[in-house]
């Protein structure tokens, strides 16, 4: 039976009416063990979680794994998707070539899995949905679905969560050396694929733009779009400086915050 196709306003309707209930699901789920677990719905696949899990029907979709049955259903149920407002976050590991050849690539791989887990949970802790892990870097959305009209506040409060749960606060260094980006604006946040094998994800220039500015960003630094960092309600007195990032015609004005022993800085 061929997916359902869903318009344009319904999608609107759902992506920006915030869903509380969804919220809490997601943030106790993920405190269940084990990893792998559903993008989405973030229940566990593996280890007594996952046990639990079963029991209530839930388990890994076997022609998507990356979602649960559940959650699979409803992607390909609800084919489709709608241009929304929201704030995107990547960050990925500086240096991750040069580091993979001082390394045994078992020790590398398992060095990426706790990145990997710490980042999930990072951003589901600040109401974000990881869309997905592209090597060494990390693609967070924070849709208004899950965080209001405090989408960007949580992108930034999330990228400040991973620099120090990472490291970069403590006196001896990061575990892992990163560099952020975070970009506000409308995007097409929705489902892609047909039949079974379908994705949640989020396109459009905002995207490209958050991913721009991670680039620019040094070990320690997030680098935010100066309309990210008014909504997220960041000083206006932070200085501020004007990129002329690949791709775009015009300078990009961004602000730029430093995650590191000797000055944190917090997000309002």
């Amino acid at each position: 039976m061929p997916a359902k196709t869903y318009d344009e306003a319904f999608w609107r309707d759902y992506l920006t009416h915030p869903d509380a209930a969804m919220a809490r699901g997601r943030k106790v789920l993920s405190r269940l063990p084990t990893d792998p677990r559903c993008r989405l719905c973030t229940a566990p696949f593996a280890g007594a979680g996952g046990a639990l899990m079963r029991v209530f029907g839930k388990r890994q979709s076997m022609a998507n794994p990356n979602y649960c049955n559940s959650c699979e259903k409803m992607l390909v149920d609800h084919h489709g998707g709608g241009e929304v407002d929201g704030s995107m976050l990547f960050a990925d590991i500086r240096g991750s070539t040069a580091l993979a050849e001082t390394m045994p690539p078992a020790e590398f791989r398992d060095l990426l899995d706790r990145f990997y887990t710490t980042a999930a949970q990072v951003v589901v802790d600040h109401d974000g949905m990881v869309d997905k892990f592209i090597g060494d870097e990390l693609m967070a959305v924070f849709p208004p679905l899950l965080s209001a009209e405090r989408h960007a506040a949580r992108a930034v409060d999330a990228a400040i969560a991973l620099l120090k749960a990472t490291g970069h606060t403590d006196p001896e260094g990061p575990w892992v050396a990163l560099g952020a980006g975070v970009n506000t604006g409308r995007a097409w946040f929705g489902v892609v694929g047909e039949g079974s094998h379908v994705e949640l994800t989020v396109v459009g220039d905002t995207v490209n733009v958050a991913a721009r500015l991670a680039s620019e960003a040094a070990v320690g630094e997030i680098v935010i779009s100066a309309e990210a960092a008014e909504k997220a309600g960041l000083d206006a007195g932070l200085e501020r400086r004007a990129l002329q990032l690949k791709g775009k015609h015009q300078p990009t004005e961004v602000v730029t915050l430093r995650v590191e022993p000797a000055a944190e800085h917090v997000a309002g």
